[in-house]
């Protein structure tokens, strides 16, 4: 009897396939945010009760619009495709994966030379079909024109309403917004609205100022740390004086959304007094102008100064040297960066420089009648300031050269400017007294 030996099937072992999802709402209100949740639930269980498939997660985006490719989760959602922890990508529809249409397809095509397939359910594409790459080019026109037909309705409105003298949103210290537009000014904001621009006024700085506020604990609207720039715009915020310029700015195209200073592009539309003033017209107007004469100031020595940008350097805590404008009379000073913006406590040898100083020392180390800014670029590497009143040239042949400095006294530091400056303020005492 023969007797035939078949030999056991070998079952072919399938991988499960890693499914990711990525949804995105355009908007960070609180229906979106549920809408958005809801999706999470959807895809979780709709990936996870398919078979074949595993649970790879949900991608999403909060309040980003579509037309943007620098989504953080979509771009970690691309980054782990690469990766290879992704082998298929489902989303709601064309217009959520994105609205650019070269984007699109370049992402696209990305995905399809690693042989990872996305799915958009409404339009029932999948990209690695024979047709899905036409019928995606079709579609993301679509999608791109209507973010287009969007964004020209929203400039409409918002166009519509500056002409008419409505403001389209304001977010800003000293005041709040009711639901009717009109402006409610907030008293302890608007106090220290004030007091910024008295200290600008009696020559503090925008560091200066900042610091003072935080040491103060007078937080801003936010209840944040103030910053240079925080009280720079402060300053020059014409709102603190109840009158609107509206369309300053504007958005170069719906795709990039880059905001562009409106240099006479599109109408400007000017309200005056339209709400309470916190900051009188005429302060404002000095304000600038103080602002001016120090940013003209600055510019005086670009050939000279500048050469001593990223020069000097505090032999405490290591940091570069930065330039300082102190006052009317003092005028420019170079400081440690920690100095400034921590103080005393965390730098506690550093001391300020003045411009002069630099300018005349070092002509003296380099053996000139007068500073060269080609000179001291062609020949010294650094000038460590090793302890207070005294620098030390390091040369780039890898010489050292040391000077010391001495103060002016305070009689011979106080200008006829000042001593005029300080009797006025005698004056105004006396007469308050």
């Amino acid at each position: 009897m023969k007797v035939d030996i078949i030999a056991p099937t070998k079952h072919k072992k399938y991988r499960l396939i890693n499914v990711a999802a990525y949804a995105r709402v355009s908007d960070a209100k609180d229906a979106m945010l549920n809408s958005l949740a809801a999706q999470v639930e959807y895809y979780t269980a709709y990936i996870q009760g398919t078979p074949g498939w595993s649970f790879a997660g949900v991608y999403t985006d909060k309040g980003i619009t579509g037309t943007k490719s620098d989504r953080p989760e979509f771009q970690r959602l691309i980054a782990d495709a690469k990766a290879g922890k992704i082998d298929k990508i489902v989303t709601k529809s064309v217009s959520r994966f994105a609205r650019n249409t070269v984007d699109l397809l370049d992402t696209v095509r990305m995905l399809k030379e690693l042989n990872i397939d996305v799915f958009f359910q409404k339009e029932n594409i999948h990209t690695l079909s024979g047709e899905g790459e036409v019928m995606l080019t079709i579609l993301a026109s679509f999608a791109q024109e209507e973010s287009k037909s969007v964004s020209d309705n929203c400039k409409w409105r918002i166009r519509s309403g500056f002409k008419e003298g409505r403001i389209n949103a304001l977010t800003m210290s000293g005041y709040r917004r009711s639901d009717d537009g009109s402006f409610t000014v907030v008293p302890e904001e608007a106090e220290v609205i004030r007091t910024i621009f008295n200290m600008c006024l009696d020559g503090k700085g925008c560091q200066s100022i900042a610091n003072f506020l935080n040491e103060h604990h007078k937080a801003s609207r936010c209840n944040g740390q103030w910053s240079p720039s925080g009280i720079r715009y402060i300053l020059s915020n014409e709102k603190l004086t109840g009158r609107l310029i509206l369309q300053k700015t504007y958005r170069k195209d719906h795709l990039s959304k880059t905001k562009k200073v409106n240099d006479g592009e599109l109408p400007r539309y000017v309200v005056d007094c339209h709400h309470e003033p916190i900051i009188s017209p005429d302060t404002f107007a000095r304000t600038q102008r103080e602002l001016a004469r120090r940013k003209g100031a600055i510019n005086v020595r670009t050939g000279t100064a500048s050469m001593f940008t990223g020069k000097i350097v505090c032999g405490s805590c290591g940091k570069n040297y930065k330039r300082k404008c102190v006052g009317h009379s003092t005028g420019y000073v170079w400081i440690c960066s920690t100095y400034n913006l921590k103080g005393k406590a965390y730098c506690p040898k550093a001391k300020r420089i003045p411009e002069q100083v630099l300018f005349t020392e070092s002509a003296k180390v380099l053996g000139l009648e007068e500073f060269d800014a080609a000179v001291f670029e062609a020949e010294i590497e650094k000038v460590v300031v090793p302890e207070p009143n005294r620098l030390e040239f390091r040369f780039k042949n890898g010489t050292i050269g040391n000077v010391e400095w001495q103060d002016r006294s305070r009689k011979e530091s106080w200008t006829d400017e000042m001593k005029e400056k300080a009797r006025r303020r005698g004056l105004c005492t006396k007469q308050q007294k």
